[in-house]
């Protein structure tokens, strides 16, 4: 079974933040990988404005139960007011790996 496992999306201004966000997340083992996706481009409504931002796309494999101290960690760590920090979970995926996101990361 994998439903104790998740991937979480953060969005991230600048790639050397989105660098600095992932090498945290890795070494606190809050996250067991992150992939930097990037430049994208990020259309929104922000204060009655719609805005269009390059941004960078952090995609994090990680325990569903670990979520919070990795969501907190990125609220620190991030530099927006209201950062992108959403998880869906994981219902299947190749055991391997997913027993690899398991031993990476704490709970």
């Amino acid at each position: 079974m994998s439903d104790d496992l998740c991937v979480v999306f953060v969005t991230v201004g600048q790639r050397d933040e989105a660098e600095k966000i992932a090498l945290a997340l890795v070494e606190e083992k809050l996250a067991a990988c992150c992939n930097l996706v990037g430049p994208i481009r990020s259309v929104y409504r922000w204060k009655g404005e719609i805005c269009r931002d390059e941004e960078t796309l952090l995609i994090l494999k990680t325990r569903r139960d670990g979520f919070e101290k990795l969501r907190a960690r990125v609220a620190e760590l991030h530099s927006y007011t209201v950062p992108e920090i959403i998880a869906i979970p994981i219902v299947a995926g190749h055991a391997p790996y997913l027993d690899w996101v398991r031993d990476e990361t704490l709970g």
